[in-house]
């Protein structure tokens, strides 16, 4: 008998490089901010976005943006959350910025922040606690746009479907935005106030233990 060619069977509804795709729409970002974030051609980011949308039954790329999956062996999956939903602190604060390497220079070499560390165009510093997080703004001047505020939660899922049922509604669903190197998962969903001003649920949830770091 011969033995099988090509690659292994993923165990997952989507495999690694889907996740990461549909993670990205998810977030809001689109096929070219996908590609140059994730240093890939559009090309793939096209493909890997049919393929999702092919295995999951749904009707289109949009349809990916409320879609609640999670993946297979994430701790954000296996969470509960008891009793009343309470907000905890704030954990990240998001400043958009003209450029981003200067800015991140003047608050680390200026302000003396701890830097933590940079995924591809985001910069994070540690303030006390809080997580400030750089992005490159919509407008060339950097002004115009508010900075987001995003409270820690136990459970985001959880956190979502309570904030929901008391008529919140999000812009983008919880979903995973940074996979750590120690195997930590970052997820975030996004909403706003009555003004209009956006607003974030965050959760930080370890690897399973026995598993894979990277995914």
């Amino acid at each position: 008998m011969s033995a099988r060619r090509g690659r292994p069977r993923h165990p997952d509804v989507l495999t690694p490089a889907e996740w990461r795709i549909v993670d990205a729409v998810r977030h809001g970002m689109s096929n070219r901010q996908i590609a140059a974030r994730r240093g890939v051609s559009l090309d793939a980011v096209k493909f890997h976005t049919a393929n999702a949308v092919a295995k999951l039954g749904l009707p289109g790329r949009a349809a990916l943006r409320a879609w609640r999956g999670v993946p297979a062996g994430s701790a954000s999956g296996g969470m509960s959350m008891s009793g009343e939903l309470r907000l905890g602190a704030i954990g990240q604060i998001a400043r958009p910025v003209s450029d981003v390497a200067v800015a991140a220079r003047w608050y680390g070499e200026v302000l003396g922040l701890p830097h933590l560390y940079t995924f591809g165009d985001l910069a994070f510093f540690d303030c006390g606690g809080t997580r400030l997080m750089l992005s490159a703004a919509e407008e060339p001047d950097g002004g115009g746009q508010p900075s987001i505020l995003y409270f820690r939660v136990g459970d985001i899922h959880a956190a979502h479907d309570t904030l929901v049922a008391r008529g919140v509604e999000f812009s983008h669903v919880p979903h995973l935005i940074h996979k750590h190197g120690s195997g930590v998962e970052e997820w975030m969903a996004f909403f706003t106030d009555p003004d209009g001003h956006p607003l974030a649920i965050m959760a930080q949830t370890p690897a399973p233990a026995g598993t894979d770091a990277d995914r």
